[in-house]
C-alpha cells in the first residue's frame, strides 16, 4: 500500500480539465403555434420570463396582432392569406411548409425549444408537428407543451 501512495506522491499533479471549460448560457427559444399557443406565449411574455426568446406564429393575422412576443411571424401567407386555417390541420401543415424557411431562421442556433399549441384546432395541431421536427433538426432539445380538447369538445377531440 505504501507503494502506490509514494508512487502516486511521485507523479505530476493532472490539471483539472474542468477548470478550462467556459460555461456559457443556454439559447433557449418558446414558440407558441397557432391560437392557444400564442396565448400561452403571450402569457409567459407578460410575465417577464427571462432567459429565453419568446416566438409567436399563427396562420390568423389579426390574432397575431394582438400577442406579446420578442418575435412573430404569419404561418403559410399564400395558403390561408393570413385567414386562419378554419379548424383544418391538414392547412396548417401546409403553411407551415410554405414557412419553412422563416421556422429555420427563428429556431436556428436554438439549444432548447418549447412547442406550445392547442391540439384541436388547424393551426396548432398541423404546424406543430412540422415546427418541432425543425427544431430537432437544428439540433434542439424539443418539449411540447400541448392543451387537449375537454371531451365536451368532440369535433376537437377527433382531431386532436
Amino acid at each position: 500500500m505504501e507503494f502506490v501512495v509514494n508512487n502516486a506522491m511521485k507523479q505530476k499533479p493532472v490539471a483539472n480539465a474542468y477548470e478550462e471549460i467556459e460555461v456559457k448560457q443556454a439559447n433557449i427559444k418558446v414558440i407558441g403555434c397557432g391560437g392557444a399557443g400564442n396565448n400561452m406565449v403571450n402569457w409567459l411574455y407578460k410575465k417577464g420570463i427571462k432567459g429565453a426568446e419568446i416566438i409567436a406564429c399563427n396562420t390568423d393575422q389579426q390574432h397575431l396582432n394582438m400577442i406579446e412576443s420578442d418575435r412573430k411571424f404569419l404561418l403559410g401567407k399564400d395558403v390561408t392569406r393570413g385567414l386562419g386555417c378554419g379548424g383544418f390541420p391538414e392547412r396548417g401543415a401546409e403553411a407551415a411548409q410554405e414557412s419553412l424557411n422563416t421556422i429555420k431562421d427563428a429556431l436556428k442556433e436554438a439549444d432548447m425549444v418549447f412547442v406550445c399549441a392547442g391540439m384541436g384546432g388547424g393551426t396548432g395541431t398541423g404546424a406543430s408537428p412540422i415546427i418541432a421536427q425543425v427544431a430537432k433538426d437544428v439540433g434542439a432539445i424539443v418539449i411540447g407543451t400541448v392543451t387537449m380538447p375537454f371531451k365536451i369538445e368532440r369535433a376537437r377531440v377527433d382531431k386532436a
